[in-house]
């Protein structure tokens, strides 16, 4: 039987919300995700923690009738794509994403309709919507093989992150023609704070997200995902790491190497922290209310789920046929 709540949540400890949200998981055969970039109490609760889609696999492949993704928006939408007969909540419908938003639906359309001879690779971290417009979708992580796969001399239109299709640009030769989006977490980290950073400290090496600008990933002596920038610092002999991208990605990092040092590259002057404000929407306390209450639910209609699903499958099958495990 649920424990009964005697006193407002705003007084309830981490502790308590804890435990209300771990019978309900239980009861309601419920799965949690956690994003990187989610506050460490969330992602010591979580069930999975990981990348977007990483985590949309995961819970595809368990028996749970819910999925509670503690993220954004854009990366429920790709759980209820690979889910669609379960039921998807996420803590706090407000949890947006920049990047996603850069790239309004009503506007793609005539973009894409602008070049017929254009082939559509769209970044994971794009609308459900946008989605359906495109021909195969691609991560941080697979984004070169995506590319690769594609005749030299096809003209390809890249969205929504112009960062990241840059780099893939420099990376594979091609000239894609890109859209003008951006993540403001990654795109708001300045040369000049990186700069100070490495001057001030000169035994760290500097560590990357690719949708950071091109004057950041230039000075950069490894580019990769948050996980694969996860399991550099892993393998990696260096005591010291400044990390270009948001900042949550600390907490798993300093578990796998208690060790070692981390120094996230600041995105103002005002702290020594890069925080994505979505991200940051999620709490325990909306972690226990979603699940109490079932609600907000991620909902899409068949139509969307369909054709949003082929081009996330062709991503699957490319990375499948390269040895890539993402």
């Amino acid at each position: 039987m649920e424990t009964q709540i005697k006193q407002p949540l705003s007084k309830k400890t981490n502790l308590e919300l804890i435990a209300l949200i771990n019978e309900l998981r239980v009861k309601k055969n419920a799965v949690i995700l956690a994003h990187y970039y989610q506050v460490p109490e969330i992602q010591e609760l979580a069930d999975f923690v990981g990348d977007s889609l990483q985590l949309s696999q995961q819970a595809a492949d368990t028996n749970a009738d819910i999925i509670v993704f503690a993220g954004v928006h854009f990366m429920a939408e790709t759980a209820k794509i690979l889910s669609p007969g379960k039921k998807v909540l996420i803590p706090d419908m407000n949890a947006g994403c920049s990047l996603a938003d850069s790239c309004p639906p009503e506007s793609f359309k005539p973009f894409i309709e602008a070049h017929p001879d254009h082939k559509v690779v769209s970044y994971i971290n794009c609308s459900a919507a946008v989605k359906t417009m495109s021909d195969v979708i691609c991560t941080s992580s697979n984004a070169k093989i995506v590319v690769d796969s594609f005749p030299i001399d096809q003209p390809l239109i890249f969205a929504p992150d112009r960062n990241l299709g840059a780099y893939i640009n420099s990376v594979t030769g091609r000239n894609m023609l890109l859209w003008d989006g951006a993540c403001h977490v990654h795109n708001q980290l300045t040369d000049e704070r990186t700069i100070r950073l490495k001057v001030e400290n000169p035994d760290a090496k500097l560590i990357a997200h690719p949708e950071c600008r091109g004057p950041v990933l230039a000075m950069a002596d490894f580019i990769g995902s948050t996980a694969a920038l996860l399991e550099f610092t892993k393998r990696d002999n260096s005591q010291k790491y400044i990390v270009a991208t948001e900042g949550g990605i600390i907490h798993q990092m300093k578990k796998a190497n208690p060790n070692k040092e981390f120094l996230i590259v600041p995105s103002d002057e005002t702290c020594n922290c890069n925080d994505c404000p979505y991200m940051k929407l999620n709490t325990l306390e909306k972690i226990y209310l979603c699940l109490k209450n079932e609600q907000p639910e991620l909902l899409l209609d068949d139509e969307t789920i369909e054709k949003a699903r082929k081009p996330i499958i062709k991503m699957l099958e490319l990375s499948k046929k390269s040895g890539l495990v993402k």
